[in-house]
């Protein structure tokens, strides 16, 4: 088994282990078809049939390959054009002592996982929570390829879904440099907030947005706040890594130059500063309850 299969096959361990959280849970599930993807070389994302099959804990191939049929034919039904989603394509196998053997596997789109997760054995624990993780993965690259059609509100959604998976970058970058202790990554976040917010750190944007304690200030941005956040969050991830920085007080110093940066810009074109920016009257978590109504009818 390579190491590929080996990581994925602990993940999935991990997954259907019942000494996880639900959070934890998630967060292992997100890790477990995340290791599986791929991009080529047009940065396109998709996955391999044989490989998801693995994840998804189907341990022959004929019976994944009925429900992959039946996810062709929910495409097809769907007004989509199945080629574009499910592509034929041929592997070769080692089958030992210099043979191999030509074996039928598919390059997946995200649609494609999502309808195969959605026709497959729901009794299976890992095919539930592959349902949630392709479903949410495939609404997020909606509101993306149609942001600027979007009302505020999914705006402010769909950059606060990714705000959250950059944040989860940032964190591992910043425990790259050196940054593991849960203070020390809260002081490293401070620093960034401070940067672009003028000298401000998390517990006087918090005060100044009028929020209760247990309300997060980023649930409560508007969709050009959000947006210079998560414009901060990910240029200090990339400069963490392309840069190699070590050590707290460096990683902390990156974050707040390039918050500061990041308010320059702002100000050099003649933007809001984000301090400024009117908190809006609905949180996040409120949108989210909303969006889930209006799509159960």
């Amino acid at each position: 088994m390579d190491k590929s299969r080996e990581q994925s096959t602990d993940i999935l361990e991990q997954v259907l282990s019942d000494t996880l959280t639900e959070d934890e849970k998630n967060s292992y599930t997100e890790t477990l078809f995340d290791s599986i993807r791929h991009i080529n070389e047009y940065g396109i994302e998709f996955w391999y049939a044989r490989e998801l099959q693995e994840a998804l804990g189907y341990k022959q191939w004929r019976r994944f390959e009925s429900v992959i049929s039946k996810a062709k034919d929910a495409c097809e039904n769907s007004g989509n054009i199945v080629d574009d989603h499910f592509a034929n394509i041929g592997k070769m196998v080692d089958l030992g002592s210099g043979a191999e053997r030509e074996i039928l596997d598919f390059q997946l789109s995200r649609y494609a996982c999502y309808l195969i997760v959605q026709n497959g054995d729901s009794r299976k624990r890992v095919i539930a929570l592959g349902q949630t993780y392709f479903a949410i993965k495939t609404q997020q690259q909606e509101l993306i390829e149609n942001f600027e059609s979007l009302s505020e509100d999914k705006k402010r959604l769909a950059i606060r879904n990714e705000m959250k998976v950059h944040n989860k970058s940032l964190a591992e970058a910043a425990n790259m440099a050196g940054i593991t202790e849960p203070r020390d990554y809260a002081i490293f976040q401070n620093k960034g907030y401070q940067g672009l917010y003028g000298g401000l750190g998390r517990k006087d944007i918090h005060v100044r947005k009028g929020l209760k304690k247990s309300q997060d200030i980023l649930d409560y941005m508007g969709s050009t706040e959000l947006a210079a956040n998560l414009f901060r969050a990910t240029q200090t991830d990339e400069k963490l890594r392309k840069d190699h920085v070590i050590g707290k007080e460096a990683a902390n110093q990156t974050h707040y130059e390039v918050g500061c940066k990041v308010r320059q810009t702002i100000k050099d074109l003649g933007g809001t500063m984000p301090e400024d920016l009117p908190t809006p009257e609905k949180g996040i978590k409120q949108i989210e309850r909303e969006q889930k109504k209006i799509a159960k009818h």
